[in-house]
């Protein structure tokens, strides 16, 4: 298996190292799976499930930590409301240039935040994605989502936090891991502001496989029907017995169709 390296690019005039893993780089012609995180995760927080997708599906993989993760740079906070439009605009691109993946159309897989970068990318770049997968995406802010992330706060600033210790496993800066994201979400105004369905409407080109555990402790299934309302060329999967990390509480089933929906599209 390869191991993670840094890799350095200017974004904005900024100087970022970001945690790069490339998996099956020795399938030249095969198509490139980018795989973007969870608003708590990181490149080493996705275990095997990469490695074991690309290898369903005879893919190449590209696994990293966005700025704030991993062993990537850490963020300043506060982190802007449109953290991630403006990570789909500049971040994504700027860093996919610089890997020489500018005329490589792209299939995305997309994790909770992820999701929700994958989808605004594909709506900023359609041309530059093949399909993509939008798992536990969020498209705007639920009341389960303010509770699931107070509960979240709660348990990081408890005494001798579980969360807090099993973060710092794969976080070199764990507040700038969790209070770049959780702060931003529970800003004031947030809940009411935040939506970017009129940001996906009409905008999006590739077909998409959106899924989701039916018991999301961040979301309901409001998201990924918003996302098919938005975009006819999409499929659901919702997942029974499933919450927000369908890939850690279902993976044999979320391989087995996203493999299907990744060479479905890649013929």
């Amino acid at each position: 298996m390869p191991d993670p390296f840094i890799h350095a690019l200017v974004v904005q005039g900024r100087q970022l190292d970001l945690e790069t893993l490339w998996l099956r780089p020795e399938r030249q012609e095969r198509p490139l799976i980018v795989f973007l995180h969870e608003g708590l995760g990181s490149l080493s927080q996705w275990k095997d499930f990469p490695h074991r997708l690309c290898d369903a599906t005879n893919c190449r993989g590209l696994v990293f930590s966005r700025p704030g993760y991993g062993h990537s740079t850490p963020r300043t906070a506060p982190w802007p409301q449109d953290y991630l439009q403006g990570q789909a605009r500049q971040l994504l691109p700027c860093y996919l240039d610089s890997l020489g993946l500018q005329d490589e159309p792209l299939l995305l897989f997309g994790h909770s935040d992820g999701a929700s970068l994958a989808l605004l990318f594909a709506a900023c770049f359609p041309q530059r994605v093949r399909a993509l997968v939008a798992m536990a995406p969020h498209l705007f802010v639920e009341p389960v989502t303010m509770e699931g992330l107070r509960a979240a706060k709660a348990a990081y600033e408890q005494a001798r936090s579980p969360l807090r210790a099993a973060l710092s496993r794969h976080h070199a800066d764990t507040d700038s891991a969790f209070y770049g994201w959780n702060d931003a979400w529970l800003r004031p105004g947030f809940e009411g502001q935040w939506n970017i369905e009129a940001e996906l409407r009409g905008r999006l080109a590739c077909p998409v496989l959106a899924v989701q555990g039916v018991g999301d402790e961040y979301a309901t299934l409001a998201q990924i029907d918003a996302i098919q309302r938005l975009h006819p060329a999409t499929e659901l999967l919702a997942l029974e017995q499933c919450g927000h990390s369908p890939q850690r509480d279902q993976p044999e089933e979320v391989i087995a169709r996203c493999t299907q929906f990744f060479m479905e599209n890649c013929r």
